[in-house]
């Protein structure tokens, strides 16, 4: 009933090479290296420093090496979708800043505001443009900073140790052969719960800038990121076994089927519960958090990239990608590699 599939034909990521350890963490919030694991699985992240790099130029930098390894010309490269919760700008979005910085033909930047669930959306949108023929390769972009944003005292420490900065990308390109490439995507949202992981200002809708600035206020939260951690934790482990279901049946496929799970790094401990609900073995699954911390957006295709590098990824293999958070969203594709 397709044309066409969409395949992954170029991986990247990049991070910044500032490590900020646990224990680096603890000089500065009333915090340690053996809480922090225990909760989170967190040995340590990435954080820019400030002046070097951006959203937009560790997305770059992670694009580069996905279309080069892709072997599509940029000059071929038709349309740009870009996930971030954390821009340069507050408008215009980061994917007219890659069109410009990799010298692209002036293609159709669109900019996904989906959080942890973003690069998977992000997926999903290029997947219907290339199935449906309008578009041949579409360069696809998670990247976030989050350390500029983080409350990084001893307030804000339940959330500000989690988060850590990255871009990863991939470039997705026609398949003719409809076995292969993305078999299907599947997307979620519960808004109900938007205010139990959320950043609400600056915002239009209740606080901006300016009432930030007038009411001057040492103990205003409102522009820190805030998470019910708790109630996160339970609805991710839930949605996050729905629809790698979902994805499964949509496609006549078992759980044995799943050569390998790239669930969204926000928890170790989520990662693992959903590893021991499906009964996947160690080579099943690829988390790496405890090196990047919840990079959101990015976090899917920095691990898809790294699993694929470390050759966990083959030919053939039965791929599923699994995200869960803010919005609350949740959101799963299944990919015949």
């Amino acid at each position: 009933n397709n044309m066409y599939h969409s395949k992954i034909a170029g991986l990247g990521y990049y991070v910044p090479s500032n490590v900020v350890t646990n224990d680096d963490l603890s000089k500065i919030i009333d915090t340690n290296d053996e809480w922090i694991q225990e909760r989170t699985g967190i040995q340590e992240r990435r954080h820019i420093i400030r002046g070097e790099d951006t959203t937009t130029t560790m997305g770059v930098k992670a694009a580069k090496i996905a279309i080069e390894r892709s072997g599509v010309a940029k000059e071929d490269i038709d349309f740009v979708v870009f996930a971030t919760l954390s821009p340069d700008y507050y408008f215009p979005g980061p994917g007219v800043l890659v069109q410009r910085d990799l010298g692209l033909r002036t293609v159709g930047a669109l900019d996904v505001r989906n959080q942890c669930s973003g690069f998977v959306y992000a997926l999903s949108v290029a997947d219907q443009y290339i199935k449906t023929g309008m578009y041949k390769n579409i360069l696809v972009i998670g990247s976030e900073v989050h350390s500029t944003g983080l409350d990084m005292t001893t307030r804000g420490r339940g959330v500000s140790v989690i988060f850590g900065d990255g871009a990863g990308a991939a470039v997705l390109s026609r398949e003719e052969d409809l076995t292969k490439g993305i078999l299907s995507t599947h997307l979620h949202s519960e808004g109900q719960h938007a205010e139990e992981l959320a950043l609400q200002a600056p915002g239009m809708g209740a606080r901006w800038v300016t009432d930030i600035i007038a009411d001057n206020d040492p103990n205003d939260e409102s522009y820190y990121p805030y998470m019910n951690g708790q109630f996160v934790f339970k609805n991710a482990v839930v949605r996050f076994a729905e629809v790698i279901n979902e994805g499964l049946e949509a496609n006549g496929l078992q759980v044995s089927d799943i050569d390998m799970l790239i669930p969204h790094q926000a928890n170790l401990r989520i990662s693992q519960f959903i590893q021991n609900k499906f009964k996947l073995s160690d080579d099943q699954v690829h988390n790496n958090i405890q090196k990047y911390g919840n990079t959101t957006a990015a976090s899917i295709p920095i691990a898809l990239t790294e699993a694929w590098e470390k050759g966990k990824i083959k030919s053939g293999d039965t791929v599923v990608l699994a995200a869960f958070g803010s919005g609350f969203t949740w959101a799963s594709a299944i990919i015949k590699w």
